[in-house]
């Protein structure tokens, strides 16, 4: 890959990580209510699943989805069952010690398989593998892509788990709480009715 098109990667992979969705909004959240060092696993899930994930798709998955749009669509109204499930438990979630709250928040391994019905996640590997996979080197531009997806990754779910812990100290009351946290559920809400019905 040219040096051109690798800061183009970085730029976009970097616009597209930061920016508000299902992954940061859950890292903010969880931020907020178990701090950056119990956040750890999450945001390590996030980065290295997306990076696998990317990785697959950049060497085919996605055709498979082209071949046999039904298991888009399954994918894509699974994935917002799933959004709005998530949605919810942020929202309604307590403050850690309170009976009935979350003891702890998403593993590794949750937020890795996490990766495969966000509808972010897939419009950005489709869009970035095709504008960016070398079909005559297919392996290592594959590997260049997930490399670089999980550097943007990486900060961005570490600057978001972060913002969400520094948050946690204005928000020590229990109002405040509940209104950032359904927030932050609002805007996974808004996100899925976009993919849904917005054309995407």
């Amino acid at each position: 890959m040219s040096v051109d098109n690798l800061l183009a990667l970085l730029g976009i992979v970097m616009a597209s990580a930061w920016t508000p969705g299902p992954n940061n909004m859950m890292l903010a959240a969880s931020g907020v209510n178990y701090g950056l060092r119990a956040t750890t696993p999450h945001i390590f899930g996030v980065f290295l699943g997306f990076g696998f994930m990317i990785f697959a798709i950049s060497l085919g998955l996605g055709r498979v989805f082209i071949q046999y749009p039904i298991l888009h669509e399954i994918l894509r109204w699974g994935g917002a069952v799933m959004l709005i499930w998530v949605a919810w438990k942020i929202a309604t979630a307590k403050r850690p010690g309170e009976a009935g709250a979350a003891t702890k928040p998403f593993t590794f391994i949750q937020a890795a398989a996490f990766q495969w019905i966000n509808p972010k996640a897939w419009i950005m590997c489709i869009s970035i593998s095709a504008q960016f996979l070398n079909p005559e080197n297919p392996v290592a531009s594959a590997a260049t892509i997930a490399g670089v997806s999980m550097l943007g990754g990486a900060t961005s779910a570490t600057g978001w788990a972060w913002f969400g812990m520094l948050l946690a100290r204005w928000l020590h009351t229990t109002a405040r709480l509940r209104t950032f946290n359904w927030s932050m559920a609002a805007i996974i809400l808004v996100g899925v009715l976009v993919v849904l019905f917005g054309g995407l």
